[in-house]
């Protein structure tokens, strides 16, 4: 059984983080099979909303362990030599992925998100967390530096004293407090997340597909431009969004007050 698993219903995408018996910690084969998935539902212009979900109970509670304890007895033998030549340019290029893709992507979170579960979570649009979930930046936990980005997101989202509060001590936080902090969108009753999800999803399928994704386009840079060149950026693509049959229709369905039938 893979790693990671895709399931499409209609035009929704579910990522499905797989290995439940380990609360999907991420595996020697999960960085393969991230980078796999997230580019075919980059590539698949059928597919208008990803969500990413773990199997079971949990998210995902970070790196696994006894992979790590492997490499720890190995390096003690063999030195450096047993060490992956390459542990991150894999994953790394499945979160690019995510933030690149033409398309919303919902974190959907319950249960352990630690590690670089947390950076998985942080790379996603939009969050909908379980009130049972627990979160960490965990890395110095086990005597590592964070990956996955997290050293990028987490400042972005709840500011650098905060990020450092967490990145530092490693502690645990809960689903609430990650709202309040600004790292997550909503905190539903675990019972309803998956219901609450797929109502999100199906909103954002709703939506303006091709303005949906300039605009991910253009808040995911906003960090790299001056004022001005953002300025003629928007106008650009407000200009591009004018041109577009959906303009037309949520101009007119606003006027006749009725509910917008988006086809881009």
């Amino acid at each position: 059984m893979s790693s990671v698993l895709i399931e499409k219903e209609g035009s929704v995408a579910r990522l499905i983080l797989n290995r439940p018996e380990k609360l999907n910690v991420l595996g020697l084969d999960m960085p393969a099979e991230l980078k796999r998935c997230t580019e075919e539902l980059k590539n698949d212009d059928q597919i208008r909303c990803v969500v990413i979900c773990g199997a079971g109970d949990h998210f995902m509670a970070g790196g696994d362990i006894d992979f790590f304890k492997s490499l720890v007895d190995a390096y003690a033998i063999e030195g450096e030599s047993a060490l992956p030549d390459d542990m991150f340019g894999v994953l790394h290029e499945a979160i690019l992925n995510i933030t690149t893709m033409k398309k919303p992507v919902i974190a959907s979170v319950q249960g352990a998100v630690a590690g670089f579960g947390l950076s998985l979570m942080l790379a996603c649009d939009v969050v909908v967390a379980a009130e049972n979930a627990v979160l960490s930046v965990a890395y110095c936990k086990i005597g590592t530096t964070p990956d996955g980005g997290m050293t990028y997101f987490l400042p972005r989202a709840v500011g650098q004293k905060r990020a450092m509060e967490l990145a530092l001590t490693g502690q645990r936080f809960s689903a609430e407090q990650a709202e309040n902090w600004g790292m997550v969108n909503r905190v539903v009753e675990t019972k309803l997340l998956q219901a609450k999800t797929a109502d999100l999803a199906q909103e954002l399928c709703d939506g303006p597909g091709d303005v949906l994704a300039r605009t991910k386009q253009l808040l995911n840079n906003t960090y790299d431009v001056s004022l001005k060149d953002r300025l003629d950026e928007e106008a650009e693509n407000f200009y591009t969004s004018m041109l577009k049959k959906d303009f037309t229709e949520g101009v007119t369905s606003f006027c006749e007050r009725r509910s917008s039938k988006f086809n881009q």
